[in-house]
């Protein structure tokens, strides 16, 4: 597909999916517009000046009635909306998946020269570095049914608040980093290492969004930008889910790939 085939079909899957919010009569963009912008950002990534300048330069007449909002404004518009993405996050089913990925900000040897840093210093696989951590709840489709985000430095029980709300409604498998003395919910089941391999659909989504995104770091650094980014994220991952479905009618529903997708 070309560049212009994937933003076509990414807009026309937000725009069908999205209910019909009015657009403000000072607005340059439709809300289906400014989601559509925010996941090509995330489905990119990278920096957003240098993502401003691609879509300014290719594709700025194809967004805001041929004229796109300046930079910095657009980077307001993307978080002022980004409540947005949450109509685009799927049901769960009777199993879900839970599982953590961390996200690198810094360099550890830069960590406390600002204020406003965000990140904690956490240790990756054996390597220590000062980020974030990103948690998912996939249903058997493997799409994103919630999402939540805390510094690197916390243990993944943090995260049991996003279970909780589908209690009643799917059954949530977990690994041991997600054990409390104090008890998990009560949907939640911690599976041991080598059980319930349909865990693994978790760990397939994220080396995606790895490869693809290059989301095991991102270049945000104040807290409101990357709950925006990882919103879009959320969104963008469910969006292109649909898309190579629509693309591939006669694939095994429950295989999925973005890679065709890559910007």
């Amino acid at each position: 597909m070309t560049t212009e085939d994937i933003i076509l079909h990414i807009f026309y899957l937000v725009a069908t999916s999205m209910p019909d919010i009015p657009r403000h009569p000072q607005a340059k963009l439709y809300p289906s517009e400014s989601v559509t912008i925010g996941i090509l950002f995330s489905l990119k990534g990278g920096y957003f000046r240098a993502f401003y300048r691609w879509l300014q330069r290719d594709y700025g007449d194809w967004f805001g009635d041929g004229t796109l909002p300046e930079r910095t404004r657009l980077q307001r518009l993307l978080c002022t909306h980004q409540d947005w993405c949450s109509l685009l996050l799927a049901n769960p089913t009777f199993f879900t998946v839970i599982d953590s990925y961390p996200i690198e900000l810094l360099f550890p040897i830069r960590e406390g020269r600002s204020k406003q840093q965000v990140g904690k210093k956490g240790c990756d696989k054996g390597r220590w570095s000062v980020g974030i951590k990103l948690c998912w709840l996939l249903n058997e489709f493997c799409q994103v049914v919630a999402w939540d985000w805390a510094t690197m430095n916390v243990y993944d029980k943090h995260f049991h608040p996003v279970v909780k709300p589908f209690i009643d409604r799917t059954i949530v498998l977990a690994d041991f980093g997600f054990r409390d003395k104090d008890g998990v919910p009560e949907n939640m089941k911690i599976c041991k290492k080598g059980t319930w391999n349909e865990r693994m659909c978790v760990e397939t989504t994220l080396s995606m969004v790895t490869i693809v995104c290059d989301l095991k770091r991102i270049r945000n650094r104040l807290a409101k930008h990357i709950q925006a980014h990882l919103s879009y994220v959320s969104a963008m991952f469910n969006v292109l889910l649909g898309l190579f479905h629509s693309l591939h009618p006669d694939a095994d529903p429950f295989k999925m790939s973005i890679a065709e997708f890559s910007l």
